[in-house]
């Protein structure tokens, strides 16, 4: 009888324990697929998938500091300061995918910039967030908003033969490498010029340009359909010796948001590599029938320009660069003469 009431209460205890192990039992989970971000090598450096799509996707951008500063009446600033600091930051995301008809790219820059206005306790400081490009590229063809051919000018910042360079396009490009040409209609801002003539602010632009060996060149035009003026550049570019030479020529027929300068101008700069870190570029230019009248024409006066840039890459992905440039203009519309020095020192993290 006790071993047999031993042998039913060991049962029972076995029964009640393996019962509670039972009980007390833990699944695993089956882990989930997680896809990690490839890289895609088929767009250049820098993209990668987009995860769960063929969508390549790249993100870059850079933060600057810049400190720029005058001297003489050339840059006087109304009587304040002679020195100001900006800061900007800049993120562009470029998507990139494939179709029957080629890449099919879209890109986004975001531009943040801050620059106090020099006045004490003064809340208008300028501190702004804009759509720097918004655009779509097909096949040769691109929509929205973004630089056009005007942009291109001299690798130093002596030199002025541009204007206003970002608008609301449409333009087709045909580009082969060595070679490429292109055609674009413009919404234009008139930046700078009355805005009391009306009309549609519609421009339009034209581009050729390419690359034979050690030269390069660009001929380009712009025309205002509505003030029926325009303005045409050449540039070409040659390696001689140590160094890349740069000419460019502009003329304008009348002031637009294309060139406003002066009629005419002549631009030359030789930019020095000196070492692989450290880039010398002297320019000079001069500009001609520079004063503007009451119709918005040219009415004389002529500018000199004369400086030099500094560029120095102190390691990768941080740069800085330095100009100093005197400028001086005569006036033959009755205001005074003016000359002085102007520059600005520039910290860059591009990224």
């Amino acid at each position: 009888m006790n071993i047999k009431s031993l042998l039913l209460g060991s049962a029972a205890a076995l029964a009640v324990v393996s019962g509670a192990q039972a009980a007390d039992a833990i699944v695993a989970a089956e882990p989930e697929p997680v896809e990690y971000v490839r890289v895609c090598d088929a767009y250049g450096t820098g993209y990668f998938y987009i995860p769960g799509t063929e969508t390549c996707l790249k993100i870059e951008g850079y933060i600057r500091f810049q400190v720029d500063w005058s001297a003489g009446d050339i840059a006087d600033n109304g009587g304040g300061e002679d020195w100001s600091a900006r800061t900007r930051g800049q993120v562009a995301f470029t998507a990139k995918s494939d179709t029957e008809y080629g890449p099919l790219t879209g890109v986004i820059v975001y531009q943040a910039n801050f620059r106090p206005n020099g006045v004490a306790n003064s809340q208008d400081d300028q501190n702004d967030t804009v759509i720097d490009e918004a655009y779509i590229d097909i096949a040769g063809f691109r929509v929205g908003k973004f630089v056009n051919w005007w942009d291109n000018d001299f690798s130093g910042e002596t030199e002025v033969i541009n204007n206003n360079t970002n608008f609301n396009a449409i333009r087709y490009q045909y580009d082969s490498g060595d070679f490429y040409a292109g055609i674009a209609v413009e919404e234009l801002t008139r930046t700078g010029l009355g805005n009391d003539n009306g009309g549609n602010n519609v421009g339009i632009d034209a581009a050729v340009g390419g690359k034979f060996g050690a030269i390069s060149w660009e001929l380009l035009a712009g025309y205002d359909l509505d003030r029926a003026d325009g303005a045409v550049r050449g540039i070409i570019y040659a390696d001689i010796g140590p160094g890349t030479f740069g000419l460019a020529g502009v003329y304008a027929s009348g002031p637009s948001d294309y060139y406003d300068n002066g009629e005419w101008a002549i631009a030359a700069q030789y930019a020095v590599k000196a070492t692989d870190k450290f880039t010398i570029t002297p320019a000079v230019q001069y500009t001609d029938n520079i004063d503007i009248d009451a119709d918005e024409d040219f009415d004389g006066g002529s500018e000199w320009r004369a400086g030099v840039t500094l560029d120095y890459e102190i390691v990768e992905n941080l740069t800085t660069k330095v100009t100093v440039n005197y400028i001086s203009q005569d006036h033959d519309n009755g205001d005074e003469d003016e000359d002085g020095v102007t520059g600005f020192f520039r910290l860059q993290r591009s990224f």
